[in-house]
């Protein structure tokens, strides 16, 4: 059967740098061919975060980034097509979610701005490319997010078993896929982004390998407890967030500011755990299988405290359903692509609170 090339490029919460693969959707079961990774560098991932609030020159600054994003994005795409030994004209389109900066999806403000001239991209790699997902589900009453829940259903979900699949990226999400009942997913809160934003600020690394600093330290109760108590964790679905609310001036509010830095860390190891374990007692408590993806899944504490947080309970990475935990996303945005151009929905209503299902993404022809 004659490959149906897909390309999804993601660009996470994290801001460690750029995910893309190559999927082939010619069998009913789509096949993840290759993958390629781009690093941000330092100086592009503080520019992103200074545009995470609001400052001098930003819509200039905002456009000039999203031309470097994209060309970052067409560099992942050539080296994705030279390691598949593919040309472009084999690829149906790309699907690009972009660099998340703003997420506001309130009915007070209802917007999400990611970054990403998706002309510019069509226009240097010569591929339809399918862009701007989250906006027509927030302008049919939804949170724009997560989106992801979709593809887990369409790729991971079980006819018998009730399993569950945790996103660990700069937030936590989860997507329960009750083969009885109506599919769940929301955000739960910070899931490496305090970490990250704390291990950088203190030791100068852009993540605590495996947990490593945090091992070091003794989790604060009280600390804990202060930051469990916020509003968003209280909320109920459908539900998403991002560095608007969990980002360190949030954290500090919530110090006294003597704390040894390492304790802070395994408070904010224990804070995502504690969500993500919470979020399932709470909304999931049949689940038999628990599949994580994203960053968090490397962090090795962090896996073994989870597991221990939801006794009795499968839990392993998703790459025991067939894709490697580090691409679930970027592989999700090529599924959104496809639906895009097959004109059909791409939100599970019932997650975002849309008013309905939508067709998602702007589409943007070779």
């Amino acid at each position: 059967m004659k490959p149906v090339y897909y390309i999804g490029i993601m660009s996470g919460t994290s801001l460690d740098g750029v995910d893309a693969v190559l999927v082939d959707f010619s069998d009913s079961a789509p096949a993840l061919v290759q993958t390629f990774f781009c690093p941000y560098d330092d100086q592009l991932r503080t520019q992103l975060l200074s545009l995470h609030r609001p400052d001098y020159d930003e819509l200039n600054r905002a456009a000039i980034l999203s031309n470097q994003l994209s060309c970052l994005y067409a560099e992942a795409t050539t080296g994705l097509l030279k390691k598949s030994d593919i040309v472009s004209q084999q690829v149906v389109a790309i699907g690009c979610h972009g660099q998340t900066i703003r997420h506001c999806p309130e009915a007070e403000r209802n917007y999400t701005i990611q970054l990403v001239n998706a002309a510019l991209l069509a226009e240097l790699t010569q591929i339809t490319v399918v862009s701007d997902f989250r906006s027509r589900d927030i302008a049919a009453g939804g949170q724009g997010a997560p989106l992801v829940p979709a593809f887990h259903q369409a790729l991971f979900k079980s006819p018998d078993c009730h399993r569950i699949i945790v996103n660990i990226g700069g937030i936590a999400n989860i997507t329960g896929l009750d083969p009885h009942n109506q599919i769940i997913g929301f955000d739960c809160g910070p899931g490496n982004i305090l970490m990250d934003a704390w291990c950088l600020r203190h030791i100068g690394k852009v993540y605590d390998k495996n947990g490593q600093w945090a091992a070091t330290g003794r989790m604060i109760p009280a600390i804990l407890e202060s930051l469990l108590i916020d509003d968003f964790f209280l909320r109920q679905p459908p539900k998403s967030t991002g560095r608007e609310l969990f980002n360190l001036k949030w954290l500090e509010g919530k110090l006294q500011g003597d704390e040894a830095p390492e304790d802070v860390q395994a408070t904010l190891l224990q804070l995502t755990v504690m969500v993500i374990a919470e979020s399932i007692h709470e909304h999931c408590a049949t689940a038999e299988e628990i599949y994580v993806c994203g960053g968090g899944a490397h962090n090795t504490l962090l896996m073994d405290r989870l597991a221990d947080a939801i006794p009795g309970k499968k839990v392993a990475l998703t790459d025991q359903l067939g894709v490697a935990a580090d691409w679930v996303e970027a592989f999700a945005f090529a599924w959104l692509a496809q639906q895009a151009l097959l004109r059909k929905t791409g939100n599970l209503a019932a997650v975002t609170g849309a008013k309905g299902g939508r067709i998602l993404g702007a589409i943007y022809p070779a």
